[in-house]
């Protein structure tokens, strides 16, 4: 009996062993993931903030002026805006 004690014992220590591994595989798996998610974001906003920039000539001016120059446009844009540019566009 002992002897299949310890049989069970030693495959439920290698069970673990291979859950233990499949779960670091989880977690590095979700971390490129994530790290990927984070790349694709800092790229979009650093091309929204060039194209701003770019066509409202705020290079000199600070993220609270910024700010202050698009909440003195945003009312007028969103109200303008075409369809196809609205956030519950069907496109």
């Amino acid at each position: 009996m002992s002897d299949q004690l310890e049989k069970l014992l030693a495959k439920r220590e290698k069970a673990q062993k291979r859950i233990e591994i499949e779960e670091l595989k989880i977690r590095q798996y979700q971390y490129i993931e994530n790290k990927r998610a984070r790349k694709a974001r800092t790229r979009k906003l650093i091309q929204k903030g060039a194209l701003l920039d770019k066509y409202f000539e705020t290079e000199s001016l600070s993220a609270d002026e910024t700010e202050s120059l698009l909440k003195t446009f945003a009312n007028y844009v969103n109200s303008n805006k075409p369809g196809k540019y609205k956030k519950d566009s069907p496109e």
